[in-house]
């Protein structure tokens, strides 16, 4: 049993007192029931974690040749700075600043390009979306795309380094 006990001064008065005692064991009891009962009724928060799409282990995509992308079976997505995302469905020799072209994130546009570039692919099955950051893009544009990608129901998709010839376009459309 916890105590607290105090005397009192040896003075003048001829009458002597008895030292209080404090028991501190029921308030240690009430500590102890408040912890417990703020553990128990607390609720955690569960992380909200998005699922990427990810390919199976035992394929090796690099050096199998069907997975060759052809330009009308992708559409390739490039994240700016200031919110600004561009498309294109180009490769190295074809890409200008005509083919680049540019669309914000308000309503479902980027989910309309998607859906657009799906419908012409020739081989559906292989459509891939390809995201492509720059040094200047922001995560929430990041998650933004991938939201429309969610929305648009597509599964294959790729996230990589801009390429040296998309980036010097971008560069010339962003001066």
């Amino acid at each position: 049993m916890a105590e607290v006990i105090a005397q009192e001064k040896q003075g003048g008065s001829k009458q002597r007192k008895k030292p209080i005692r404090v028991d501190m064991t029921p308030m240690v009891d009430l500590g102890f029931l408040l912890i417990t009962f703020f553990m128990f009724t607390t609720n955690f928060t569960k992380p909200n974690v998005m699922d990427l799409g990810l390919p199976a282990k035992s394929r090796d995509p690099i050096h199998n040749p069907k997975n060759f992308i052809d330009k009308r079976n992708q559409v390739t997505f490039i994240l700016g700075k200031n919110d600004r995302v561009f498309y294109h469905q180009s490769d190295a020799e074809d890409l200008n600043k005509r083919n680049l072209k540019e669309t914000d994130f308000g309503g479902i546009k980027i989910t309309k390009i998607i859906a657009k570039a799906y419908n012409n692919a020739p081989k559906k099955e292989n459509f891939t979306i390809i995201i492509k950051p720059t040094d200047d893009a922001n995560y929430k544009n990041f998650v933004d795309v991938l939201d429309n990608i969610a929305i648009s129901k597509k599964e294959r998709y790729g996230i990589t380094d801009i390429k040296p010839w998309e980036k010097k376009v971008y560069e010339e459309l962003t001066k």
